[in-house]
């Protein structure tokens, strides 16, 4: 089986992708995908987790683990999904190293689905925004040891999938950038639930629908609607002239608020960014979705 574990970030998609896939259920079910409810293995495997932190699984843990989380389904491909598979916000970063439980949590992953193929599915985003939004809820001293052990410049998310790719190279990644994240949300649902390029897909234009105006949304659907012949590259060409033209502004922007956060620096580590995704172009069994 293909068991498919997407593990946020944080911050990026909240559940939506989630919720999407779940509401293509019976077409992907009749593809071989299954997609079951969070209730049914997010508890589970954060139990299982812990055990293994004791002893190895026993030598039917994977029986039992698919037995619960299927229900009876059948599926040649599973899709899980947390934004905490890495462990909770508390654990996103360590000085300036993000996710410092990643590689941990995917070789128990591994050693519980010994059998299947395990695949990491991945967004990312920009850490001057990433930082005061995975901070948002932090206690006055989780937040004093955060800014005053990590450097942003200094946070590279091609750190961690080379840590990944280092430590599990059996294991390909997924990855994209949230903030393009409008524009592939098709694509990405249908990598993640196994369908063919092209395939519909309810609610391939949600989130496009929450950055442009209900005009805009019109006729973006009317022009698509004239022209269904169109490949999904020149979907998102006319996703991103429609957003261009028709996007909210304050849907789009964002408030970025830490003590000593400045325009200049939140320039800095854009560009940094920037830079660190074309690092990530590169790095072999790494796949990067882009617009």
């Amino acid at each position: 089986m293909q068991v498919i574990f997407h593990a946020g970030a944080h911050c990026t998609d909240e559940d939506r992708l989630l919720k999407c896939l779940l509401r293509n259920k019976a077409q992907l079910a009749r593809h071989g995908t299954a997609v079951p409810g969070p209730g049914r293995y997010r508890t589970l495997l954060k139990e299982a987790y812990k055990a293994m932190l004791d002893a190895p699984p026993a030598r039917d843990a994977r029986e039992v683990l698919i037995d619960a989380i299927l229900d009876e389904e059948t599926a040649d491909r599973l899709v899980l999904s947390n934004e905490n598979f890495f462990g909770s916000q508390r654990y996103a970063l360590d000085g300036n190293t993000l996710y410092p439980l990643a590689e941990e949590r995917l070789d128990q992953t591994r050693q519980l689905f010994h059998l299947d193929r395990v695949e990491l599915f991945l967004a990312i985003r920009n850490p001057a925004s990433f930082l005061p939004l995975v901070l948002r809820k932090a206690s006055a001293k989780r937040l004093h040891e955060v800014l005053s052990t990590t450097d942003p410049s200094a946070l590279r998310w091609s750190d961690l999938l080379i840590r990944i790719r280092a430590a599990l190279p059996e294991i390909p990644v997924t990855v994209w950038c949230n903030e393009d994240t409008p524009l592939i949300w098709g694509q990405l649902l249908r990598e993640m639930g196994g369908l063919d390029h092209g395939a519909p897909v309810e609610g391939e234009l949600d989130l496009l629908a929450e950055i442009m105006s209900p005009d805009g949304m019109q006729r973006l659907k009317a022009y698509l609607a004239e022209r269904p012949e169109l490949s999904e590259i020149h979907r998102r060409r006319v996703y991103a002239a429609f957003l261009d033209k028709f996007a909210i502004g304050e849907a789009v922007e964002e408030e970025l608020d830490l003590p000593g956060w400045t325009e200049e620096l939140v320039d800095d580590l854009t560009e940094r960014y920037d830079e660190d995704v074309l690092r990530i172009q590169r790095i072999p069994g790494v796949t990067l979705i882009t617009p």
